[in-house]
Formats: C-alpha cells, sequence, structure tokens
C-alpha cells in the first residue's frame, strides 16, 4: 500500500489506519488495554514502550507525511524534543542551536543541559556559515527551527544538512510551524524531524502531543531513552489524532491562503509597523522559504505603530482569539513576550529581536474579509483609546 499512496490528502486520509476486521468500520477502532499478552507473542505490548496498535499506526503515517523511515508519538512537542536531543547528546558532548527558537526549547537547554555535562552555543544568525562558525571538537549536532516561533527566520535546510554531514554530525529540526504539507526536512537532508503535534497535526486545539520522524536506525536509538523517560501518550489521544490528521491537508493549504492574504494586507497598513512571513518578498530570506517550501505556513508576526496599544488591540477583537497555542481552525493571536518567550529575560528577548509589542497571528480558515473587518474595528477602538488619553 505504501508505494501506491503519493498524494498527500491520501495519506493523511489513509495511510497508517488500522483496519477493523469485526465490524468492518470505516474508521480506525481504538485499542484501549494497557495490559497485554506476554507468552507467545512477536511483541511485548505496553503504552510505555511506544509500541500499542494505535501508537505504531499512527507513527506509521507520519513517518509517510515525513517521507521518513519510522516516527514516534510523544504526550508533548516538549516530550519530543527533550528526548530526541538527550539521545544524541552525553556528558561531555557539545551542540549548535540556532538563535531564535520556542521558548521552551530555549529554557531547556540554557536551564537543564549544564546539568547533564551538555555544553552549547547559540548561533549569531541564520546563516550556514553562522552555524559552521559554532562547530567545536565535541561538537555532536545541530538543531534549527524554521520557520521560526516568533519571528519567522527562515535557515536554509539544505546547507545545513551539508555543514552537518561534513561534520559528521546529526541535523534536528523543530518542523512545527511548517507542518509535513509544507515542508519536509528529510528530502533535503535533514537527519531528524520534530512537531508539536498538539498544533497543525491536531489543528483543533484540543489536543496536546508530539511526533519524531527519521531512519529506523535514529528511532530506535531515540526509542530507548523515551521509554525510560515515560513520555508516551494515551491511546484515546493517539486515535483523536489520527482523525485530526485525516484534514490537516485541506487544513493547513486553506491556512497558507489565508495567511498570505493578511500578510500582504497588515504590510500595507498604515497602523502597522512590521510584518515577519516567509510568502512576502519583503522576507529577507524569502527566496531560500521558496526553494524548501511548498507554502509559506500559517503563522506570521506583526507589530503595530509605536504610539498604538497592542495590549489593548488584542482585548478588543472579537472574531480573533487571544489564546496560548497555535495552528487550530480558528484565527487566534498572543504576545510571546508573555507566554511561548516568556521565560527568557527581557534582555534575552531584546537580542532575538522579539519586542514586547509583538503580536503572533495563527491565521484560521475562516474568510479573510471577516478577519479583516475584526482587525479594522479593533485599530478603530485603539485609536479612540489613544485619542482620549491625550
Amino acid at each position: 500500500m505504501k508505494n501506491q499512496i503519493k498524494g498527500l490528502n491520501t495519506i493523511c486520509t489513509h495511510f497508517g489506519q488500522l483496519e477493523d476486521k469485526e465490524f468492518k468500520g470505516a474508521v480506525s477502532p481504538l485499542y484501549m488495554g494497557t495490559a497485554y499478552a506476554f507468552e507467545d507473542i512477536d511483541v511485548k505490548r505496553y503504552p510505555r514502550y511506544f509500541n500499542t496498535p494505535n501508537q505504531v499506526a499512527l507513527a506509521k503515517k507520519i513517518a509517510a507525511l515525513e517521507h521518513a523511515e519510522a516516527a514516534l508519538i510523544f504526550g508533548s512537542g516538549m516530550a519530543a524534543i527533550s528526548t530526541s536531543l538527550l539521545a544524541f547528546l552525553r556528558a561531555g558532548d557539545h551542540v549548535v542551536i540556532q538563535k531564535i527558537i520556542y521558548g521552551g526549547t530555549y529554557n531547556l537547554v540554557v536551564e537543564e543541559f549544564e546539568k547533564f555535562g551538555i555544553s552549547y552555543s547559540f548561533t549569531d544568525g541564520f546563516s550556514a556559515d553562522d552555524f559552521e562558525a559554532k562547530i567545536q571538537k565535541n561538537t555532536k549536532a545541530i538543531y534549527i527551527e524554521t520557520p521560526s516561533n516568533p519571528l519567522l527566520n527562515i535557515t536554509d535546510l539544505e546547507a545545513i544538512a551539508s555543514i552537518s554531514k561534513k561534520h559528521g554530525l546529526v541535523s534536528m529540526i523543530d518542523n512545527t510551524f511548517a507542518s509535513p504539507v509544507n515542508q519536509n526536512p528529510i528530502d533535503f537532508g535533514i537527519d531528524v524531524v520534530i512537531h508539536s503535534a498538539t498544533k497543525y497535526m491536531g489543528g483543533h486545539s484540543d489536543i496536546c502531543a508530539g511526533a519524531v520522524a527519521s531512519t529506523e536506525a535514529y528511532i530506535k536509538r531515540i526509542l530507548g531513552l523515551a521509554k525510560n523517560f515515560g513520555g508516551s501518550l494515551s491511546d484515546y489521544t493517539v486515535w483523536l489524532l489520527e482523525r485530526s490528521i485525516k484534514t490537516m491537508g485541506i487544513r493547513v493549504r486553506a491556512q497558507n491562503a489565508n495567511a498570505q492574504h493578511m500578510a500582504e494586507y497588515l504590510y500595507a497598513h498604515k497602523d502597522i509597523s512590521a510584518v515577519y512571513y516567509p510568502g512576502l518578498p519583503s522576507h529577507p530570506n524569502h527566496d531560500v522559504a521558496e526553494k524548501q517550501m511548498k507554502g509559506f505556513g500559517g503563522m506570521l508576526s506583526f507589530e503595530l505603530n509605536a504610539d498604538l496599544d497592542a495590549s489593548y488591540f488584542q482585548k478588543s477583537l472579537k472574531l480573533i482569539k487571544p489564546a496560548m497555542s497555535l495552528a487550530g481552525v480558528e484565527s487566534t493571536v498572543l504576545s510571546p513576550t508573555l507566554t511561548s518567550h516568556s521565560l527568557l529575560s527581557a534582555e534575552e528577548r531584546k537580542r532575538q529581536g522579539i519586542a514586547d509589542g509583538l503580536i503572533r497571528f495563527s491565521v484560521g480558515i475562516e474568510e479573510t474579509e471577516d478577519l479583516i473587518a475584526d482587525i479594522e474595528q479593533a485599530l478603530e477602538k485603539v485609536r479612540k483609546e489613544k485619542e482620549v488619553a491625550i
């Protein structure tokens, strides 16, 4: 069946599903058991071993979507990230990490790695030279995130893969913002692909999960640590995630189109001072994004003019929800300084270019005219509030 299925939506819908042999239902049956037989069987199944029927089936679907040999499903994106990094790093090792990454990943590195005797270097920029300049004799891995959270920086996948191979390093990427719909890093030579499956794979703001895709050998290595860390996902949530992925291709492509429209609208708006979106020709790495992405994604960030209150603007929205997390079918906004990057110091946020007034915009599947109308009425309230204050 694997060789017969090529289309994205077909893989999302059919690949890796379980057959209901008893009742012939159209969807995968759900196996809720946590106790399985151990005698006279080939596989000893247990949820913490990542090998229950639903876990195995969904892992096959995610591997197919990322053009990988194998995959694992985790209880959260951070469980996937931490387990994957520590599977390849030991005391005395060094890792090169992209300058701007998800705040949770940054916090993991700066607060926990020293306890494990692992050293690290953050790059000064996003070019291949920036990464290669940080490589040391004991470097074992390079970790990137593209597009990055929250400024949508773009890192050249092919260049990172080339540097990694040149120095014998494992290349790792957080591919959450792109999703498998828009970007398949393995095709460009990246070794390990990680997702917060809470986001575009889940897509409905009701699932917390993580995923990793790679070669069978690397997944086996990650699995060895994963069993000990215990970051597995319940079978009911696995089943819900498989259901959600069925519509991922349709959802994400609709979000791509909406985000492009909204980015162009915001870029031309007199009340907006900056827009960060790789689909805009003004983006500094637009050409790289065009080379490695099939779509530019549903995420963008923007800044209001300095004299406008970003917090009051978000509170004034009626349709777009101020909410943590991202990638649901509904449009949401948040302030990275108060949420995803709140654990970073004000100085570190400034170094990374994350302004206090920055607004991250996760564009949903609504009609763009409705989203624009909501933003306009909120801006009008902000302008009037400013006049009253004066």
